[in-house]
Order: structure tokens, then C-alpha cells, then sequence
């Protein structure tokens, strides 16, 4: 069983930063793929990034320039800079892990971005 556990949400203006980490209970260089996803109050989740074992990273366009993933693997934790924040990108961020017989969620942190 692979537990994810996000940090790093907060309260941001406009323009500012922040930078979730999400820590993973195993090797996270036999993982095939980690995903950043969010969700909006009211609105379905979506996959903001990814970045897979051989270190490609594919991001959403509305994230694209502002966001990057990147992952540490001898400290099994995964990163997301976000930067020239938007309150549009408020939501619940959460953590996710696609392998081999493996889907799992962290429980997700909350970023607010205030105009």
C-alpha cells in the first residue's frame, strides 16, 4: 500500500508563490507516473502536471510557464512550484501515484489564492 501525504498549501495573493511537496511511503523511482491534480470548489478535478520515471513532464495548458514538477527520488517526494499565483488556480491539491497495480491519493492540500 503506498500512502501520499501533501504539504505546503496555504494562503497567497495574487502573484505570489507556493510549493506543495508530496512525501511517498516507497521508492517513488519504480513509480511509472506522479500527478499534481486540483480541485475547484464546485468544478470536476483535473490533472494539472505529471512527470513520469524517465523525468518527462506534461503540464495543463492553463498552468503552463507558471507551474513545475519535479521529483527527488532518494527523498521519495514529489514537488510542485507554483508560481505568479492566480485565483483561479484556488482549489484542493492532491498528490497522486500511478504505477503497476498501484493508484493512490494523498488527501490533498489546500492552496487559496486571494485577488
Amino acid at each position: 500500500q503506498v500512502q501520499l501525504v501533501e504539504s505546503g498549501g496555504g494562503l497567497v495573493q495574487a502573484g505570489g508563490s507556493l510549493r506543495l511537496s508530496c512525501a511517498v511511503s516507497r521508492s517513488i523511482s519504480s513509480i511509472n507516473v506522479m500527478n499534481w491534480y486540483r480541485q475547484a470548489p464546485g468544478k470536476q478535478r483535473e490533472l494539472v502536471a505529471n512527470i513520469f520515471s524517465g523525468g518527462n513532464t506534461i503540464y495543463a495548458d492553463s498552468v503552463k510557464g507558471r507551474f513545475t514538477i519535479s521529483r527527488d527520488n532518494p527523498k521519495n517526494t514529489v514537488y510542485l512550484q507554483m508560481n505568479s499565483l492566480k485565483p483561479e488556480d484556488t482549489a484542493v491539491y492532491y498528490c497522486n501515484a500511478k504505477s503497476w497495480g498501484v493508484n493512490a491519493w494523498g488527501q490533498g492540500t489546500q492552496v487559496t489564492v486571494s485577488s
